[in-house]
């Protein structure tokens, strides 16, 4: 019995015999401190020494009074306290995704938000919105989603009177004031300002569109322009004038309308002043000026500054002419010129201003 007893004093003194060993063979050379493992010392001794395998930012004072190192990106200055949490936000700058959706096409940069994710396509929705039937995983988000109901709007930017019910949203939002764009695009110049446009624009690169129409062979970058696109095979227009009884599909085809009764015409012309309803036509009038004549008729020479002219154009060579003057035996490839001509019969403008 004894024995056994000494057997097991000599066991108990070898194994912390052992583990001072060890502990002293992780020992920083600098300081007193001691590590369980090597590789806890290792990142130890970074603190020494001006070693910076990632940014570190200014040190600060903690509660406890010691230094606080932690790790900044060095793309959109966002702060870590651990090295690892700053290598997957990077993940987030280089489009690195590794987590995929075995139910749908999206991916994500991390395990969680696939979770996260995954719970769209699974009946696991435990909280359940009061005032609408919307259903969520967790509570965190249910109390999010609330604030839509009650108008709650926490969070506003100090630039402008806007205001957002999460942080997020107005993080994303300042950068238009601020013109910060961090995500950038490693395979051209571009960069944006939220991540979700990045992972649009490499699509350009790729060649992917994820979004196809179920009605013809058409395929979108994104789901909005494909339910753009599905209006015109269902033929809704869910926009509604409030001043006529015109209707759009597009909202922002109604935006541009409102300014026919508004009178807005926000599109300025650098060389001459003209002001324009919309983009489009300033594009087109701004041709005027350069010359530029990029609709190239695919039978003869001729060029034309916008693609309308072209498809007049065409019809010459088509026999399209549909527009009869019934005054004379002259046909029209343009119901506009034919009007024009008809002027000359009823004296309103005369053959030689023709």
């Amino acid at each position: 019995m004894q024995n056994h007893n000494e057997d097991e004093h000599n066991y108990s003194s070898h194994s912390e015999k052992v583990m001072h060993t060890e502990e002293r063979s992780n020992q920083c050379n600098q300081c007193d401190k001691t590590f369980s493992e090597n590789s806890h010392l290792i990142n130890h001794l970074r603190t020494h020494t001006t070693e910076n395998p990632y940014q570190y930012s200014n040190t600060d004072k903690n509660p406890l009074n010691y230094d606080v190192k932690t790790f900044k990106c060095s793309q959109c200055c966002k702060e870590f306290s651990q090295s690892w949490s700053l290598i997957w936000h990077m993940k987030v700058h280089t489009g690195e995704i590794h987590y995929k959706c075995c139910y749908c096409v999206k991916t994500f940069s991390n395990n969680s938000d696939l979770r996260n994710h995954l719970v769209t396509h699974t009946d696991e929705t435990q909280y359940k919105c009061s005032q609408c039937d919307k259903t969520f995983s967790m509570n965190i988000k249910l109390k999010k989603h609330m604030r839509t109901h009650i108008n709650e709007k926490p969070h506003q930017c100090r630039q402008c009177d806007k205001a957002f019910t999460e942080k997020q949203y107005l993080v994303k939002h300042q950068r238009t004031h601020t013109g910060e764009k961090p995500y950038k695009c490693k395979q051209c110049k571009r960069s944006f300002s939220q991540n979700s446009y990045l992972q649009i624009h490499m699509r350009n690169h790729s060649g992917k569109k994820p979004y196809q129409c179920s009605h013809c062979d058409k395929a979108f970058l994104q789901n909005n322009h494909l339910v753009n696109h599905l209006r015109i095979h269902t033929g809704e227009k869910p926009y509604q004038c409030s001043h006529c009884d015109k209707a759009y599909s597009q909202s922002i085809k109604l935006k541009i309308h409102m300014r026919i009764h508004t009178g807005e015409k926000p599109y300025k012309c650098s060389q001459c002043q003209k002001i324009f309803t919309d983009e489009v036509n300033l594009v087109k009038h701004l041709r005027t000026h350069s010359g530029e004549k990029s609709y190239q008729c695919s039978i003869c020479d001729n060029t034309f500054s916008n693609n309308s002219h072209l498809i007049i154009h065409m019809r010459t060579h088509t026999e399209e002419n549909q527009y009869n003057c019934r005054k004379c035996d002259k046909v029209f490839p343009d119901k506009q010129i034919l009007a024009e001509h008809i002027k000359i019969h009823t004296g309103e403008k005369s053959c030689q201003d023709s």
